[in-house]
């Protein structure tokens, strides 16, 4: 209907001279029909004309037209003045019906217009929401969400400056994200801080930790209020990033008109607002259980180490202490004694090689000394299968990251000597980017998982313990490689 009806009226010069277009046109249809029919008045054809206004400019112009066509329909067509009241009472009537319904076909085709940029605009702001949604839902970097959300709010409601402000303890506050629309203009960068002072709505969320809104920024005071002036914005309207109960900053969306926000408004705001808390609570939970898990991590291989310690100072010298007085018995006993003593002698010494063993399970003292390349070369010198090694590794790596290296190439090691059936295995290891890229793969029977009870998984967890990477390719009939990416700089 709105390419029939117009919602809004088009320009009145236009309106004008359409309307003298049709009136001419008419006239000159009647006066030729009026040569073949003489005894027909032809006056609907005065009328069409006033619908055409009708249909596409306002009321004003419609009455003018439809006042012209009664004039020209009475010059025309009647020949008695008797007849020339009822006559132009008739086609007035017609006229102004014709004038009233199609204003109201134009209110209507109005209101149905309106109601369609409404559902366009609820559309793209859903849209908009759904893909900041997406990213929260895929664990992205705070920052890329940040950045989105800012973007994804400000084209979804036209507006001219949106910034997202973080709140420090001391009473401050940073930009986290911030674009203008104009991009002519130099906008709030990221980084930039404020003191939370004066009257802003980054001061007023602060204090009252609802949605705020600030109509005509030019009574507004202070640096936040200074800056957003020379921007230009000239009124704002905000709402809270709460995280765990607490008001940790504020989404704030600029205008430069002064005017009054609607609650539709803020409720939009407060839905990206939500999204972001969001993803600052799930980076932060991210966070705090990896260092949850470093921490165990940490403990345990403390633990290996003070085990280690014990067995070598204690059990183990012990043990050779005892062999060496045993020996001593020995040479001075005689017959079956001596046997028996000889007998201990060896027992101990192979309960000796056990608790060696064993202590280089706990925690390798070579790795201690030594660090991850002479630790890796001696495993690849026990291992029963073939090892190539190709180590670029020059500097002591902190501890943490060496010990779980070290223990991914024993697995990986062992794993191929039980199950694998391989015939080499390669070990390659170096640090590029800031992270140790450690690879362990062997040509043997694949079909290895992470959770297939191989101890994989364990290592898997250590990993990713130090916000690593890891992961196993296993093919059938061709191989297993172990990858592994650990950052080395905190």
């Amino acid at each position: 209907m709105a390419q029939v009806v117009r919602p809004t009226a088009r320009p009145l010069g236009l309106g004008i001279v359409v309307a003298i277009v049709f009136l001419l046109a008419e006239v000159g249809a009647v006066i030729a029909l009026k040569q073949v029919a003489p005894e027909n008045a032809f006056g609907a054809l005065l009328l069409l004309g006033v619908l055409v206004v009708s249909a596409g400019w306002d009321f004003g112009l419609a009455i003018a037209t439809s006042l012209a066509s009664a004039a020209v329909y009475a010059y025309l067509h009647l020949e008695g003045r008797d007849s020339l009241a009822p006559a132009l009472a008739v086609f007035l009537t017609l006229a102004l019906l014709t004038n009233v319904l199609v204003g109201q076909a134009r209110l209507r085709a109005a209101e149905a217009e309106e109601r369609r940029r409404h559902a366009d605009r609820l559309a793209a702001q859903q849209a908009a929401l759904r893909r900041v949604a997406t990213l929260v839902a895929r664990s992205a970097d705070p920052t890329a969400v940040f950045t989105a959300a800012v973007d994804e709010l400000g084209d979804s409601l036209g507006a001219d400056h949106v910034t997202l402000m973080r709140f420090d303890p001391d009473d401050a506050c940073v930009v986290l994200a911030s674009r203008d629309r104009d991009e002519t203009r130099a906008a709030l960068l990221v980084g930039e801080r404020f003191p939370l002072t004066g009257d802003s709505i980054s001061t007023r969320i602060r204090k009252t930790g609802v949605a705020e809104h600030i109509d005509d920024y030019g009574a507004a005071s202070g640096p936040i209020a200074e800056r957003l002036q020379g921007l230009g914005v000239r009124s704002g309207a905000g709402t809270p990033l709460i995280v765990s109960g607490v008001v940790r900053g504020a989404m704030i969306v600029g205008s430069r008109r002064p005017e009054s926000f609607s609650t539709r408004f803020q409720d939009h705001i407060g839905d990206f607002a939500d999204l972001v808390s969001t993803a600052i609570a799930n980076a932060e939970t991210r966070t705090e259980l990896t260092a949850s898990r470093a921490r165990i991590v940490a403990a345990a291989d403390e633990a290996r180490r003070g085990f280690e310690r014990d067995l070598h100072d204690g059990a183990q010298q012990r043990i050779v202490a005892l062999s060496l007085q045993l020996r001593a018995t020995e040479a001075a006993a005689e017959g079956p004694v001596r046997a028996q003593l000889s007998a201990a002698v060896d027992s101990l010494a192979g309960l000796y090689a056990d608790l060696q063993e064993l202590s280089r399970g706990l925690h390798p003292a070579i790795l201690s000394k030594g660090g991850l390349v002479p630790a890796i070369r001696t495993l690849a010198r026990r291992s029963p299968v073939a090892v190539e090694l190709d180590l670029q590794i020059e500097e002591r790596l902190p501890a943490s990251v060496e010990v779980a290296a070290y223990y991914l190439v024993a697995e990986s090691l062992t794993n191929a000597a039980k199950y694998a059936e391989a015939e080499v295995v390669t070990v390659t290891a170096a640090v590029e980017d800031g992270a140790l890229r450690l690879s362990v793969g062997d040509d043997g029977v694949g079909g290895a998982a992470a959770g297939g009870g191989s101890g994989l998984i364990g290592l898997q967890d250590r990993v990713e313990a130090l916000s690593g990477e890891f992961r196993v390719l296993s093919t059938p009939n061709v191989g297993t490689t172990v990858t592994a990416s650990i950052p080395v700089s905190s």
